[in-house]
């Protein structure tokens, strides 16, 4: 499904630049977030303390469905997965904005030594998905409290399964954009970067994150005595020309504007070293930025692999597994984030991302329904440069926890100036 046109312009007479200010939430905003941070950390220290993987998230989900309690939302759970999704409706009809939040953890084992590390031994929230949930909770209640002031429906999604288990795909299967009872009309979601400067948003239009899939080349040969390969089909051999030729085919087939990662990352073959093995396997990643590039080189996978192995009178069996799709935000949309933030979280810490990210992210599933973007906010350490940082994943990932009140009200903040324009503007 392609994004519908989103003309997210201002109402002023003259279009303003990015880093203009957006007259939206006033300036108290950010001091509510502020008195609910408390509230908000200690959530994020519980979820921290107790991470879960994959789709079936219960403590997490009662830890959620806890938090949210008494706001007057209309909550519901997964029938497949164990997310919340919840509804806040303000006092008159209006649009409907999505705000997301993803809830599983990594196996990881946590190496950071915090006093609300993991308990759970070989797991760890490692990407910052329980600050994200706390800051969503916190949102929420936020929102909850101006529901009067409010035109519109706000969704708010808390999603498990992120980490490669297509969470926000199977929540869309399951009804999350239209748990207001219309389609959603906007979508926003946070994701903290410790290697951003604490409290800094970065965000770009269009492509933001790669599209990720998985491979894998089999190459069938002969096995025999290591003594003699002339007497063999060795497959090692032919599997290491496959691994060189696709590395080739990424840097000469493209163009060098045509940005792409093809990592192979495991090799297996053999159980003995005086034997040549029958088969030898590879596997890897592949990351691209635009469908046209993506499908060319899950054709280049197959053509590399059956032709090496050819050429040495192997065989090859070459399968692709389709991962994320590329994270797209809406231009408009994006425009709209980042003038918002400027008046929300002050216009020196808000700017467009330089680069675009060959990390991969399912809110892109979302992105592909309905207009939005999704956002970094800064979480570098106070005691650490962005650059020294533990990067997303690492075991000894960590945040500064100041930024969740920022998070706060940069979430509330783009849900209230969207609904108070009423949803997307004209192009003008």
């Amino acid at each position: 499904m392609t994004s519908r046109p989103g003309p997210w312009h201002s109402t002023a007479d003259a279009a303003p630049s990015p880093r203009t200010p957006v007259a939206t939430a006033g300036p108290s905003l950010l001091d509510e977030a502020r008195r609910l941070a408390p509230d908000a950390v200690a959530l994020r220290r519980a979820l921290h303390s107790g991470p879960e993987l994959d789709l079936d998230l219960p403590g997490t989900q009662r830890l959620v469905l806890d938090a949210l309690d008494g706001l007057g939302l209309e909550v519901r759970t997964g029938r497949t997965l164990s997310s919340v999704t919840a509804t806040l409706a303000g006092a008159a009809q209006g649009p409907t904005i999505l705000l997301r939040a993803d809830m599983d953890a990594l196996p990881v084992t946590e190496e950071t030594g915090l006093p609300f590390a993991s308990r759970t031994p070989g797991l760890m929230h490692a990407c910052g998905h329980d600050v994200h949930t706390a800051m969503l909770v916190g949102a929420a209640r936020l929102l909850a409290e101006r529901r009067e002031k409010i035109a519109g429906r706000v969704v708010f999604m808390f999603q498990p399964g992120e980490e490669g288990r297509h969470g926000a795909r199977r929540m869309i299967e399951e009804g999350v954009l239209e748990a207001s009872g219309s389609r959603a009309d906007a979508a926003f979601a946070l994701h903290v970067h410790p290697n951003l400067p604490a409290g800094a948003l970065r965000l770009r239009p269009g492509p933001q994150m790669a599209a990720s899939d998985r491979f894998q080349v089999v190459v069938r040969g002969r096995g025999g005595h290591a003594s003699a390969p002339h007497t063999a089909c060795d497959p090692v051999p032919v599997l290491c020309e496959i691994v060189l030729a696709l590395q080739t085919t990424v840097t000469r087939g493209l163009s060098a504007d045509d940005k792409a990662v093809l990592s192979v990352t495991r090799l297996t073959a053999g159980t003995a070293t005086g034997v040549i093995p029958d088969t030898a396997e590879l596997s890897g990643t592949l990351r691209t930025l635009s469908e046209p590039t993506r499908q060319k080189l899950h054709e280049a996978i197959t053509r590399v692999a059956h032709g090496v192995a050819a050429a040495h009178g192997a065989t090859a069996e070459a399968t692709v597994e389709p991962g994320y799709p590329v994270t797209v935000n809406d231009p408009g949309f994006t425009d709209f984030v980042l003038r918002t933030a400027a008046t929300t979280l002050g216009a020196e810490a808000v700017d467009v991302l330089t680069a675009t990210q060959m990390t991969a992210e399912d809110f892109s599933y979302v992105l592909r329904a309905v207009p939005g973007a999704l956002a970094f906010l800064g979480a570098c350490p106070p005691d650490l440069a962005p650059d020294e940082a533990p990067s997303l994943h690492s075991p000894r990932m960590s945040i500064d926890e100041d930024v969740i009140a920022r998070g706060i009200a940069c979430e509330a903040a783009v849900a209230l100036a969207f609904l108070a324009q009423g949803g997307p503007q004209p192009a003008r």
